[in-house]
């Protein structure tokens, strides 16, 4: 199981919940140790005065002068939680509701008035009382010529815990709402600090689609680097098209001369009787000439990329090969809108449908169904007929090279394979399946022109 989100937005987000859920944890136990302190300061300042009285009526032998004791008003009421008790080697005296055995006891946490006689200061701790209720204590140590003297003074502990839930409960419901804010205010940072990188995105998608030549310098100073990476990298691979290009040309004129000799030699007399000689070097020559232009244009997904109306060329190339295969009477069906226009060569483009149709008409049996639909961003041409078609596991092999499933009549086995390769040479792919009367199914992918730039 991933506990790590894949996305920055998540891992952000998740790690922003963790920090604040943690900052609101800390805050609500230290508003809550401050709010307490504040709320038992009250009840020790009561306590503090029942002390102060209490030490002052202490003799100096270690007894009580009770004509000295003075009951504030709380600590007159038996099993209220409030009373007092004094302890000495010389006797034991109570009041109130007393606490009952030993009591843990803090270090000291402020003095008595001065003069009083008091040895160590006041310490707070904790106890029951006799009533059994739960009781905050303040206890002082006396010295007398009889030993020291402990003054112990308690009140009830919910009079200090009462009103800290009472705090706590609006505390947390506040907290628990900036917890809310502190997510929201994430989100909508995460929502706004990361479209830069959204925008990078579509940028990098507008080079690949050939609406631009590079990615613009203009970036959040963390994007920057990355922006002129990209960049150099799509510098280094249109260096690097340019290399084979220039090869290319090379190679198409290395090629000329020799052809250029060979159509020389066959001009002589007697050396093609019937010209078919002299036809095929032609065709070697145009194809050529073709590819010289195409090392010559510009790289795919460049700007100048060549747009050619899909249904134009389809009805120009159904024309000839309805000359062509006069012999074999074909119903065909064409739903191809003319507003339709792709992103390609359009000598590549009558090549690949030229392939794909002759294909189909050499081995349909009455019809010819050609259909083509925008998809997102590109353009699908599908291509069906009603012949025999292709085994499922034999579709790969249709687009090897020079590989015939079929053996009967003439072709090479060049042609889908040639269409396929224009295709990604364009940007596009082509896919064989079985279509719905059995025959085979064609389906040319290739780029579309932008909506805003169709025109």
């Amino acid at each position: 199981m991933r506990l790590v989100p894949r996305s920055l937005a998540g891992r952000l987000l998740g790690i922003a919940t963790l920090t604040t859920l943690a900052a609101l944890v800390f805050a609500a136990f230290s508003i809550g140790h401050v709010l307490e302190r504040f709320v038992v300061q009250g009840l020790d300042q009561q306590l503090d005065a029942e002390v102060t009285m209490l030490a002052r009526a202490v003799r100096g032998d270690g007894t009580l002068d009770h004509a000295r004791v003075v009951d504030l008003p709380v600590f007159d009421t038996p099993g209220a939680g409030w009373g007092w008790r004094v302890e000495s080697a010389r006797g034991r005296w109570t009041g109130g509701d007393p606490t009952e055995g030993d009591v843990p006891i803090a270090g000291p946490d402020r003095a008595l008035l001065p003069g009083s006689g008091e040895r160590s200061g006041v310490h707070p701790g904790e106890g029951v009382a006799r009533s059994g209720e739960r009781v905050h204590v303040r206890q002082s140590t006396i010295d007398t010529t009889a030993g020291p003297a402990v003054v112990t003074v308690s009140g009830p502990r919910h009079l200090a815990l009462a009103p800290l839930r009472d705090a706590l409960v609006p505390l947390l419901g506040s907290l628990a709402l900036l917890g809310v804010a502190l997510v929201v205010a994430t989100v909508l940072q995460l929502r706004f600090g990361l479209r830069p990188l959204r925008t990078l995105r579509a940028s990098l998608a507008d080079v690949r689609a050939g609406r631009a030549g590079r990615l613009p310098a203009d970036q959040p100073d963390e994007l920057a680097p990355l922006a002129a990476e990209l960049n150099a990298l799509i510098d280094q691979n249109e260096a690097g098209l340019e290399h084979a290009r220039r090869h290319v040309a090379n190679l198409a004129h290395g090629l000329k001369t020799p052809l250029a000799a060979l159509s020389l030699k066959l001009a002589e007399s007697g050396r093609d009787p019937d010209g078919s000689l002299g036809a095929m070097v032609a065709d070697i020559d145009s194809r050529i000439r073709h590819h010289l232009g195409r090392a010559r244009a510009a790289a795919p997904g460049g700007a100048r990329r060549v747009r050619t109306a899909l249904r134009l060329t389809i009805d120009d190339l159904v024309a000839v090969l309805r000359r062509v295969h006069a012999d074999k009477p074909v119903t065909l069906s064409i739903d191809v809108a003319s507003t339709l226009v792709v992103v390609a060569d359009a000598q590549d483009l009558s090549e690949m449908l030229g392939n794909l149709l002759d294909n189909a008409w050499r081995h349909t049996a009455t019809a010819i169904t050609i259909n083509a639909t925008r998809v997102g961003a590109s353009v699908e041409v599908r291509i069906e007929d009603d012949g025999p078609g292709i085994a499922e596991q034999a579709l790969a092999d249709a687009l090897s090279r020079g590989r015939r499933l079929d053996e009967r009549g003439d072709g090479h086995g060049f042609g889908l394979p040639i269409a396929e390769e224009l295709a990604e040479l364009n940007g596009g792919r082509l896919a064989l399946s079985t279509a719905r009367s059995g025959g085979l199914c064609a389906t040319l992918t290739l780029p579309a022109v932008p909506t805003e730039l169709a025109g």
